[in-house]
């Protein structure tokens, strides 16, 4: 009798690639090695790390596109004041 498998969890690895590649590379590596394990981990039976693999490898891609849109607007403020200021005090 074959036993049956839970449906398999997303593995978010083009999310942890583009996270990678364009937002920040450390936390994308950690999702793509998360990414990675999810098919390897199924395929051997261990369902719920592959489930927490996935969800490891959600959890770190959305942790990167936080930081790079942290980022994006801590220099938008920054420069912003910057411009602010100059275009007040008549320096621009």
């Amino acid at each position: 009798m074959e036993q049956i498998k839970p449906p398999r969890p997303d593995s978010y690895l083009a999310l942890a690639i583009i996270s990678a590649i364009l937002c920040c590379p450390a936390t994308g590596i950690v999702s793509i090695v998360y990414a990675t394990k999810v098919n390897s981990l199924y395929e051997d039976g261990k369902y719920d790390q592959a489930k927490s693999s996935s969800k490891n490898a959600k959890t770190w891609g959305l942790v990167s596109i936080g930081i790079a849109v942290f980022g994006f607007i801590l220099y938008l403020l920054i420069f912003g004041v910057a411009i602010f200021g100059a275009l007040s005090s008549g320096n621009f």
